[in-house]
């Protein structure tokens, strides 16, 4: 299954904006290779660079790459009770809050980049567990629609969109 084969019921609010992002191909595929495209473009960034901010406020090389933890995780969880079927909504997060309450900024790049890895299999072999109705199932988060397989390609969507962020404002 690739993104753009995504019911229009599957998805809507600001989650259509990571799956756009998500490329086009299979979803256990782009989880697998956008974890290793990650991991070498991260390592591939000069030291000095991983504690800078752009601007006053902003977070850190660091701090993005504890978000995408925290953010995965969530998702992961939003995907596993929906492909569960439970229908109980599930609200939003704050993810300022979230990264104000965080070590990102004590933790080596390395430390950070082995749970961004551990996490990543974890939520691999999760999906590959999923049946094709399982993933097709749909749930309310963030006041917003979305089946489970939706849920993995806002994950890789999310990822993507801040190595574009990288990329632009940090690099």
């Amino acid at each position: 299954m690739i993104a753009s084969q995504l019911l229009e019921n599957e998805y809507s609010g600001h989650f259509g904006t990571y799956i756009k992002k998500a490329g086009d191909g299979k979803l256990i595929e782009e989880l697998e290779i956008s974890l290793h495209e990650f991991i070498r473009f991260v390592q591939d960034i000069p030291m000095d660079k991983f504690d800078y901010r752009y601007a006053e406020g902003k977070w850190t090389i660091k701090d993005i790459i504890q978000h995408l933890i925290d953010s995965e995780r969530i998702f992961a969880y939003r995907a596993l009770r929906f492909s569960r079927f439970d229908k109980t909504p599930l609200p939003g997060f704050e993810e300022n809050d979230y990264a104000a309450n965080t070590n990102a900024g004590s933790r080596s790049i390395q430390d950070l980049l082995t749970e961004f890895s551990a996490l990543r299999h974890s939520t691999l072999l999760f999906y590959k567990s999923l049946s094709d109705e399982q993933l097709k199932s749909i749930g309310t988060a963030s006041n917003n629609q979305i089946s489970a397989r939706a849920l993995g390609f806002v994950i890789i969507g999310h990822q993507k969109h801040h190595q574009q962020v990288f990329e632009e404002r940090y690099l």
